[in-house]
């Protein structure tokens, strides 16, 4: 969660102040709300990577660059807070802030916590806010972790992708696996929280080749573990290197062996999954952030094509850091458009994100066809039966599998 895909959905005009209507802005305070700051930049675009993200040379000087991104970022915020501020009810504290890319730091920390206290002047960090920076591993040194931690961080998550050296060159990934471990470890000793992001199904990669990997992060000890199946995206060098058939194509029953392997081994060093692709130590140790995501709360999203929700309005950025400081720089609203959501389809929203925690659906929210489905995907080993007798439908390990097919079959008669 958090990055921005390249492609910006259909929608309506944004208004060019960036207004909100009244219906979204009440009960903002009945929500968790957070913020998601989007750092565009990149040192060499992944060969996989479909995100939202430039590299210097190709920005040429344009727009947003390293130098002045922070800049248009605080304008961004000042924005933010004018729109929100218009509504009946007071924007409550922000919890979680999660600054994602790209790699945000290859911005100077210095900038990092200037765009922080940008956020906690606009409208404040609760107490025990989670704030979150992803991070290249080869950008993290004992100074840097330093500097974050003093500036209000408190969670880093490292982009490991694997530990084996042809996957990672498979992905263009241009980290040294070694400095996995002294990131790791100079995050910690800042006193911040740790977490390693995995990708599985990479061309090449064997089930041994993943192992090690997994068994590479619970040496670690990290508090969370992201792991997310390679996904080809239209567009992409690897999709091209896929048609021309230099390397195969990721393959479902390969991805499914991984997936069940990286629950045995993570669930075996003391790892629970507590969202399809996400495992922590405990509950303390999730992400916060993304929960909300998961759980329809309301955030801001900072940045070239950042997407937001707030009380049922969806909106979304221009793409490109050139646009974006423009508009910005003349006092416009950055948003290419939006749209707002039906009861439908906020219900449908509910059931697709919440199933997919360990917490489960409350069975309650779907229509009499949805709960008719709830037995027979019981008897498919889908859902746990012990749980929907407490009114939750919670996926067993084969329904975080077949997760679609679950959602389908529950949206029945939606």
């Amino acid at each position: 969660m958090g990055r921005m895909p390249s492609a910006l959905p259909l929608g309506e005009p944004a208004p060019a102040d960036g207004a909100l209507p009244g219906w979204a802005l009440s009960g903002l305070g009945e929500r968790p709300f957070g913020v998601y700051l989007h750092v565009p930049f990149c040192r060499v675009r992944c060969g996989y990577c479909d995100f939202n993200t430039y590299t210097v040379p190709e920005l040429g000087g344009h727009g947003a660059t390293l130098d002045s991104y922070a800049d248009a970022a605080l304008a961004e915020i000042e924005l933010a807070t004018r729109a929100l501020g218009s509504g009946p009810d007071p924007v409550p504290a922000v919890q979680t802030v999660f600054v994602g890319g790209g790699t945000p730091t290859m911005l100077p920390p210095g900038d990092l916590v200037r765009m922080l206290r940008g956020i906690d002047r606009a409208w404040g960090l609760a107490p025990d806010a989670e704030i979150t920076t992803e991070a290249n591993p080869d950008t993290i040194t004992p100074e840097v972790a330093q500097q974050l931690a003093a500036g209000g961080f408190t969670r880093v998550s490292l982009g490991m992708q694997s530990a084996v050296p042809h996957v990672l060159r498979t992905l263009d990934r241009t980290h040294d696996p070694a400095n996995v471990a002294t990131a790791v470890a100079a995050v910690r000793a800042a006193g911040m929280q740790v977490s390693l992001d995995l990708i599985y199904g990479t061309p090449g990669e064997s089930l041994a080749d993943w192992e090690a990997s997994l068994r590479a992060v619970t040496d670690l000890a990290p508090d969370h573990v992201s792991a997310y199946a390679l996904v080809v995206e239209q567009g992409t060098k690897l999709a091209a290197q896929v048609r021309r058939g230099e390397v195969p194509a990721p393959d479902d029953d390969d991805e499914a062996d991984k997936y069940e392997l990286a629950d045995e081994v993570l669930s075996g060093a003391g790892y629970g999954w507590y969202e399809i692709s996400n495992w922590a130590t405990g509950p303390d140790a999730r992400c916060r952030h993304n929960v909300g995501y998961w759980a329809g709360g309301n955030w801001w999203g900072i940045g070239p094509g950042a997407h937001s929700h707030i009380g049922g309005v969806r909106f979304w950025n221009v793409k490109h850091p050139a646009p974006y400081a423009d508009r910005l720089a003349s006092g416009a609203s950055p948003a290419a458009g939006r749209e707002r959501l039906s009861p439908a389809q906020r219900h449908d929203e509910r059931v697709l994100l919440e199933s997919r925690l360990v917490e489960g659906l409350d069975l309650a929210v779907l229509p009499a066809q949805g709960r008719a489905e709830v037995a027979g995907l019981i008897a498919g080993g889908l859902l746990d039966g012990a749980a929907a007798l407490r009114g939750r439908g919670v996926l067993t390990l084969r329904g975080r599998l077949l997760a679609d097919t679950v959602v389908h079959r529950l949206l029945a008669g939606s």
